[in-house]
C-alpha cells in the first residue's frame, strides 16, 4: 500500500502560495514611454487555486511605488512645466492566469509553461488626490518552472491600467492651468515586473 501511495497518479495541487520581488514603472503625462531609470522597488504575495493543469486564480496584494520627473524629458512642454513626483502604491488583485502547457505529475519531469494573465484590481496610492483609490485592470505575461517539486519559480511581466489620471498629481482639473492639468486623452497605467517562487501543497492518495 505504501509503494502504491507514492506512484499514485492522484496528486491534488490545487493550491499554491508564493511571494516575489521586482518592480514598478509609471507611465503617463509626465512620462509618456516606459523610462527604466524610474524604476521602483516593489513586492508581493500571493494565493493561487489551480482548477486545472492550464487554468487556474489568483489573488494577491502587492507593495511599491512609481516616480517620475519632467526634468529628463526632451519635450519642451515637459521641462517647461518640470514637475515630478513619487507615489506610494498598494494594491490587490485578481486574476485568472492560463498556462499553455499542462503540468504533468511525472517525478522525472521539470514542468514550465509560458502563462497569460487578466483581471481586476483595487489599487491605494499616496500622495492621494481625488480620493486615492481606484480599481485597476491587470493584463500580463509570464513563464513558470518547477524547479524542484514542490517548489517553482517565474518571471512575469504585466501592467495595470487604469481609467484616471492622477497617479503623478496631475488630475484633469476643469479651469486649471495647462501646467498643472494632466492630458485628457492619457490615462495614468504603471507595470510590475517580478520573480517569484511559490510552493504547491500537494495531496498523494492511495487507489481504491
Amino acid at each position: 500500500m505504501g509503494f502504491f501511495a507514492l506512484v499514485s497518479v492522484t496528486q491534488a495541487q490545487q493550491i499554491e502560495i508564493g511571494a516575489g520581488l521586482g518592480g514598478m514603472l509609471y507611465k503617463g503625462d509626465i512620462a509618456p514611454n516606459l523610462n527604466p531609470r524610474f524604476y521602483r522597488p516593489a513586492g508581493n504575495l500571493f494565493f493561487r487555486y489551480n482548477f486545472t493543469r492550464s487554468v487556474s486564480m489568483r489573488a494577491g496584494i502587492a507593495t511599491g511605488g512609481i516616480r517620475a520627473e519632467d526634468a529628463v524629458s526632451k519635450d519642451p512642454f515637459q521641462q517647461a512645466r518640470n514637475r515630478s513626483f513619487r507615489t506610494r502604491i498598494g494594491e490587490a488583485t485578481v486574476d485568472v492566469e492560463y498556462f499553455f502547457r499542462d503540468w504533468k505529475m511525472v517525478r522525472t519531469r521539470k514542468n514550465w509553461s509560458p502563462y497569460v494573465f487578466g483581471g481586476l484590481g483595487y489599487l491605494s496610492y499616496s500622495p492621494k488626490v481625488e480620493g486615492g483609490k481606484r480599481l485597476t485592470y491587470p493584463l500580463g505575461v509570464g513563464v513558470k518552472y518547477e524547479i524542484k517539486r514542490p517548489w517553482s519559480v517565474a518571471l512575469e511581466f504585466g501592467t495595470r491600467f487604469t481609467r484616471n489620471d492622477d497617479l503623478d498629481g496631475l488630475a484633469k482639473t476643469p479651469g486649471a492651468p495647462k501646467l498643472a492639468s494632466g492630458n485628457p486623452a492619457l490615462s495614468d497605467s504603471y507595470t510590475y515586473t517580478a520573480l517569484t517562487i511559490s510552493y504547491t501543497f500537494y495531496r498523494v492518495t492511495c487507489p481504491e
